[in-house]
């Protein structure tokens, strides 16, 4: 019998093919349409208000329900890709969060927004690691930053195409046709998703190691080089079952703990900022019509760096690239203390925060990626984001409670905190266990 061909050596040996742009295409139409669902509540939030007569805080448990589900949809939904495949799981989260979008339309109560939100919320937080994970294994190694960017840069422009979209639509459609049209276009995407996307090969060889036909059929799409009939495939990882525990065995337990705790700090931070921007920039004596103009700098600059920090994460330390990042992070936070309503270095400073505190979410994604074997990734990833929307949470919440404590200068004073907390889980970070696999060169594990 012949040696076994590495299924990622084969990929990383060529060029992308139409067929991999296709997966790409999928997984970035997907998170596009996750963005918008993901931030329907917060364009139609006034409207619902006044249609069902709330006070305005009586929308916050609703808004809490939809990141509950994502929390734990990122949590489970992995697990269940790592198990099942990646192909179900992803199927399943578009189907749950398209489908409770379109209820919330017809829903007669709040309470049933409310649980519908959360069933979405599932849905939409788990769709993030399993396309994650399968963008990464149809990706070469050299290019794999680029493409789990350009993937993920679907959820913002989802986003921001959904506020343009729902300031046009809801004047003539009213709230309900937001929910509609966030609902039925996935759907949609659904039946494409269906008939086109295809299973993880890796995923296919550590379950079925019998027949290679079906993994053999698809590298054909991929690979230049013909492929023998009898050829039989491997991983270059071993086969652990997906399991929470896995994430705390062989060698893994001080990286999980690290990780998790990087990803919980530095969504503490972000999620601080962006929320709260607007609100203490009008604290520190910016006319109310311009406090959004942070967080419009903010999320530019973000995008705008995004694609060039992905395309260097190949050729660089993950480990040292957030150190930087973070240390940046910190000296920015500082400086936002102290710059008063110098309104120029504020919003320079707002705008090299898109990087020093919000460039991080890519490069951890793509250390997690590369930190577990395939059996374990979109587990691993899940849980990372799980433990970050934890955080997010949390960073929401008690950005009020310091910007009345401390005002705007104490606000950005206590920004640093989980920065540094965030720094010091990094350093935590072992690196050098997988660099032996050409594919993770980069990885810090």
């Amino acid at each position: 019998m012949s040696t076994p061909l590495d299924i990622a050596s084969l990929i990383d040996q060529e060029r992308i093919r139409p067929f991999q742009w296709t997966i790409f295409l999928l997984c970035f139409a997907t998170t596009l349409f996750d963005g918008f669902d993901t931030q329907a509540i917060a364009y139609t939030g006034p409207a619902i208000v006044a249609a069902f007569n709330l006070a305005p805080g009586d929308l916050a448990p609703i808004l809490i329900a939809g990141t509950l589900g994502m929390t734990i949809g990122a949590m489970t939904l992995g697990l269940v890709g790592d198990r099942l495949g990646r192909r179900p799981a992803l199927l399943g989260g578009v189907a749950l969060f398209s489908i409770a979008s379109l209820a919330t339309a017809f829903a007669h109560s709040t309470p049933q927004i409310l649980v519908l939100r959360f069933i979405a919320g599932l849905g939409m937080g788990g769709c993030t690691p399993v396309l994650l994970a399968l963008a990464a294994e149809y990706g070469p190694a050299r290019h794999r930053g680029a493409i789990m960017t350009g993937v993920l840069l679907g959820l913002p422009a989802g986003a921001m195409a959904g506020g343009l979209l729902a300031a046009r639509m809801m004047p003539a459609i009213g709230w309900q046709g937001v929910f509609v049209v966030g609902g039925a276009a996935p759907l949609a995407l659904l039946v494409l998703l269906w008939f086109m996307l295809p299973e993880s090969l890796q995923y296919l060889v550590t379950r079925s190691r019998d027949d290679h036909r079906a993994v053999r059929a698809t590298l054909a799409r991929i690979v230049s080089q013909p492929l023998a009939q009898d050829a039989r495939f491997a991983v270059r990882e071993g086969a652990a079952r997906a399991s929470v525990g896995a994430l705390f065995r062989e060698g893994n337990a001080r990286n999980t703990v690290a990780i998790w705790a990087v990803y919980f700090f530095n969504w503490i931070a972000w999620f601080m900022f962006l929320s709260w921007l607007p609100t203490v920039l009008k604290a520190a004596g910016l006319p109310a019509a311009h406090a959004p103009l942070g967080t419009v700098v903010v999320n530019a600059v973000f995008i705008v760096c995004a694609i060039p920090l992905s395309i260097v994460l190949p050729k660089i330390s993950t480990r040292r690239l957030l150190i930087a990042l973070l240390a940046l992070g910190i000296a920015i936070a500082i400086g936002l203390a102290y710059a008063g309503t110098s309104w120029g270095l504020v919003f320079t400073l707002a705008g090299a925060a898109g990087l020093g505190i919000g460039g991080q979410q890519i490069a951890l994604n793509y250390l997690v990626v590369g930190a577990y074997p395939t059996t374990l990734r979109a587990t691993a990833t899940g849980w990372a984001i799980g433990m970050g929307r934890v955080g997010a949470i949390a960073g929401s919440a008690v950005g009020g409670t310091f910007l009345n404590m401390g005002g705007p200068g104490g606000f950005y004073l206590m920004l640093a905190v989980p920065l540094a907390a965030a720094l010091l889980a990094v350093i935590a970070i072992r690196t050098g266990e997988r660099e032996a696999d050409p594919s993770l060169a980069t990885a810090a594990h």
